[in-house]
């Protein structure tokens, strides 16, 4: 068996996370039992919450163990197989955290799951093809389900989740406003991800002057709200038009909505809430009832989302 290069997390950050908060281990992989497989992890995931699980403390996720290898998405090569389901070959995407080699319990529902690299490269199955594209195309096109030269508008449009949205709203016919934090990464949104406009939060600290900012990015009004961050920015959308609104599972526990604190989003794993405007019309429902109103909102939570059981949609 080969020899594993392993990353721990050593001890906890206080801040930025730092070298000295980790340690490279150096340690013989174990020998296959049945149903195991080994993968070769190529690449890995470096996600924004890795940070968070850094931390002791409760969240959506439990902490990361200190003495532990780092978790972490990665996708890889199958180099050693005793199961049936996978040969060695196979290209795979796992969760086989910071490490050279993963061994991976195939008979473990969702565990490891076999890709087809013969047109999409191996490593687009972290992004594009992946998590991050998943959670934008179910946003957009399950839930906001915007129609040709309808507005959306997204936060966080730099990220993995907000760039792909992007294309996938210009893609049917939508124009696409990006909000995201200082001018390289306006210009980055606009010129290269293909936005038709970005606002600049830190130019807009407060939700009058947002809710300028997006009258004039949407002159329309805004007809899908793709939420990642909470705050100012949801507040001003779901202000000036109270449409829908979706949150990927990176929204804070609590935010604010028209000026007063909602402890609305206060469920372990959330992944979207959705406002309707005060008449009460809706595009779509994932689940859960009415918490309470909010000038002209309606906010409803849903824990995790299903896409084969959820009802409404």
């Amino acid at each position: 068996m080969p020899r594993n290069q392993q990353i721990h997390l050593d001890n906890r950050p206080q801040g930025e996370a730092v070298a000295s908060n980790f340690k490279l281990v150096a340690t013989d992989t174990s020998a296959l039992q049945d149903g195991q497989v080994l993968v070769r992890n190529h690449y890995l995931s470096l996600d924004p919450y890795m940070r968070g699980r850094m931390n002791d403390a409760k969240s959506y996720a439990q902490p990361q163990p200190l003495g532990e290898v780092m978790q972490g998405g990665t996708v890889g090569e199958v180099v050693e197989s005793r199961s049936p389901k996978f040969a060695v070959g196979d290209k795979v995407v796992g969760f086989g955290g910071w490490q050279e080699y993963s061994v991976v319990d195939a008979n473990q529902p969702g565990s490891l799951k076999k890709v087809d690299t013969t047109h999409v490269p191996l490593s687009h199955y972290l992004g594009a093809v992946g998590m991050p594209g998943v959670t934008a195309w179910y946003g957009l096109v399950k839930i906001i389900a915007p129609k040709e030269g309808d507005t959306v508008v997204v936060s966080a449009a730099t990220g993995a989740v907000g760039s792909a949205f992007a294309a996938l709203a210009k893609a049917r016919g939508c124009r696409a406003v990006g909000i995201a934090g200082g001018p390289e990464k306006c210009a980055y949104v606009r010129d290269e991800l293909g936005f038709d406009t970005c606002i600049d939060y830190r130019e807009h600290k407060d939700i009058r002057s947002m809710s300028a900012a997006l009258k004039v990015a949407a002159p329309n009004g805004i007809d899908g709200l793709f939420e990642n961050v909470g705050g100012v920015g949801l507040d001003a959308g779901g202000h000036l038009f109270g449409l829908v609104a979706v949150v990927a599972g990176g929204m804070p526990a609590s935010t604010f909505f028209a000026g007063e604190r909602v402890e609305a989003v206060v469920c372990d794993d959330v992944e979207a809430v959705l406002a309707l405007d005060d008449v009460g019309h809706r595009r779509s429902l994932i689940t859960s009832a009415p918490t309470r109103r909010v000038s002209a909102w309606h906010i409803l939570v849903a824990a995790t989302v299903e896409s084969d059981a959820s009802p409404g949609i």
